[in-house]
């Protein structure tokens, strides 16, 4: 059984996780999408349907982040939708990519980054809300 103090700190760390890495998120995208020629232009070969999905996503790593930290039973439903999301943008990079268009390595690395920390997410607020005396609401 799962310490109820665990279970609070790790719902914590979580949602501070998914905070910092929305606002991380919406401020870098945001840059690109309304900043100057400048901004742009440093971006280099951007994929906009990824541009775009990574930035209105981070509004929902923070609707989950919250909702992780308030323990509810819905953000741990989100971490798995925002999850399953971007993999399958991902995947749509992927095709993108290998039908030779253009694109930066970062958004390999960062849509990787991505990929592992939603799964992440989603796999442990999963098993917390498995867990025995969950504290959800």
């Amino acid at each position: 059984m799962i310490d109820q103090r665990k279970w609070h700190l790790t719902a914590l760390v979580l949602g501070v996780v998914a905070i910092l890495f929305g606002i991380l998120t919406i401020l870098s995208g945001g840059r690109v999408l309304f900043g100057d020629a400048a901004a742009r232009s440093a971006a280099g070969a951007v994929v906009p349907f990824v541009l775009w999905f990574n930035f209105a996503a981070g509004f929902a790593y923070l609707v989950a982040g919250l909702g992780l930290m308030a323990r509810r039973s819905w953000a741990v439903r989100l971490s798995i939708a925002i999850a399953a999301a971007t993999v399958l943008v991902f995947a749509a990079f992927g095709v993108h990519v290998w039908s030779g268009g253009a694109y930066e390595l970062r958004t390999v690395a960062a849509m990787s980054l991505r990929s592992i920390v939603w799964i992440g997410i989603a796999v442990t607020a999963s098993r917390l809300a498995k867990a025995p005396n969950a504290p959800l609401a």
